[in-house]
This record gives C-alpha cells, structure tokens and sequence, in this order.
C-alpha cells in the first residue's frame, strides 16, 4: 500500500494538531506515494536503528523521537544526521515521527508505561487536555500527559521499584528510587519520557509514588522535603520503548503490513558502574 495511507492511519491514532507547538512532527522523508510493505517502529531515530531497518528490508521506520527538532539549512551528508537523511532517501526508506501528539493521546506513551510497571486498573491523565479527565477504565480516560492509576495490591517503594526494573527494558541507566523503601506504594502517576516538569502535578494527585525519567538533583531532593510522593527514576528510552508494541499493534490491525518493533537500546548512557562503598 501506498506510503500515504500508512500515514494516514497513524494520524488518526495521533493526530498532528495534538502535538506540542514546538514540536515536529510527521513525514520527514519519503515520498507519500511510494510502496510500503514493512515498517520498524523505534523510539530513536539513529544510526543503529537506520541499519536495522536497511537489514529487515523496512520501507517506513516510525520514531517517537524527531530527527529534525530545531530548524536546520542544511541535511548535507557532512553531519550525522545529514548522512542519515540520504541514506534513508537512497535507500527508499521513509521517516515519520509520532512524538509529543503521541504522549498526550488516549491510548498513549504514558499508559504502555503504566502497564508496563504493573498498573491494572482504570487510569487518567495527570494533566487532562481540553477538558476534564474522565473516570472510565483505560482507554476511556481523555487525552492529556502522564497517567494516574492504581496497583492491583500494595507494595513497598522497593518493591514497586524492582517490579518497575522488570517491567521496563534493561538499560545501564537501570531504575532508581527516592523515599523511604518501606513505604506503602498503591495509587502511582507515571509519564513516560522527561517528567520532571509534572512534580508538582503529581504531588497534588496525592499518588504515593511517580515514576519518569530524567530527573534531575536539585528538583528531586526539593521535593523530597515536603513529604510528597516517592519518586522512581528510569531511562528515558526505557519509559518510551513499551508504547511501540501498541502502536505495532494498532497498525497491524489495520493495515496489512508487516511490522516489527526495534529492540535495540538506544538510550544515551552505556555504561554503569557502581562507586567505591
């Protein structure tokens, strides 16, 4: 089928408009007429990824992160990103990027995340767009970031964050919690990707724990003073990757296409070690 009505499928799951003003979203290259018969969904588009793609013979690898984010003059093959764009044009391979429209949707970034760190019940966003949040089961819940919901049993911190580190992918960045380890943890918010703007947010949903990456010292260690919420941290790739297999889903479901989700960790850090005790 053509490129085009693959896009046009993912546009009704995530609808560009939903996206953030700054962001930049959509077809990056391809031509929207030409054949797709297998497409790669990844969270990263990179270099490691673009190969994947090259081996399995993918014509449209879909990213949630953008290539292209600030504007640019120039995609000469001097640069990386350059080099990247021609080789996917040569190679008659598209890009299409699904990023923040795809974090606010319903279902979205934030509820594979909570799935996948063991939330069962209904959820609903931590801050509803355009309009108030609703109290149905998943998937009924309205559009907006992150997600609030419930565990089937309480857990301590330690064990929610062990259950967190199984559930997400393996990466040298790992999970890592702030709070009491023996604290009771049912009611969890969780946002996938770079969360610490909804500290706050989180704090006034009275959740006993928030799960998102990239926190940051001194914003963690404040908010660790007011008695609020525990906090995990994980990877920011790791909080992304499991809301690929959704939309694989989705897409396989609709089209007849052959899908394949990237395992491949493309998270900044490699490596970890621990420091002398």
């Amino acid at each position: 089928m053509r490129l085009s009505e693959v896009i046009a499928v993912l546009e009704e799951f995530y609808p560009p408009a939903w996206a953030e003003a700054w962001d930049a979203v959509g077809l990056v290259c391809g031509d929207p007429e030409q054949e797709v018969g297998r497409v790669l969904f990844a969270v990263d588009p990179v270099a490691a990824v673009v190969d994947e793609a090259l081996e399995w013979g993918a014509d449209l690898v879909v990213t949630h992160h953008p290539l292209l984010l600030r504007g640019v003059t120039s995609v000469a093959a001097t640069t990386p990103k350059g080099r990247l764009i021609h080789r996917m044009i040569t190679s008659g391979v598209a890009l299409y990027t699904t990023h923040t429209n795809a974090d606010v949707a319903d279902p979205g970034v934030s509820d594979a995340l909570a799935r996948a760190v063991g939330l069962t019940g209904p959820l609903r966003p931590m801050v509803p767009a355009d309009g108030p949040a609703g109290s149905g089961a998943a998937g009924e819940g309205g559009r907006g970031l992150g997600r609030v919901g419930e565990l089937a049993e309480p857990v301590t911190l330690a064990e929610f964050t062990a259950r967190a580190a199984a559930g997400l992918p393996a990466t040298a960045w790992g999970v890592r919690a702030a709070g009491d380890p023996g604290r009771t943890i049912r009611t969890v918010a969780v946002c996938g990707g770079a969360g610490d703007s909804l500290l706050d947010t989180a704090r006034a949903a009275g959740v006993d724990v928030y799960l998102t990456a990239d926190l940051r010292h001194h914003p963690a260690s404040e908010f660790a003073e007011h008695d609020g919420p525990a906090l995990v941290d994980a990877a920011h790739w790791a909080t992304e990757w499991p809301w690929l297999a959704d939309v694989e889903r989705r897409l396989a479901r609709t089209l007849d296409v052959k899908t394949r989700v990237s395992t491949l960790v493309t998270d900044a850090w490699s490596l970890h070690y621990e420091g002398a005790k």
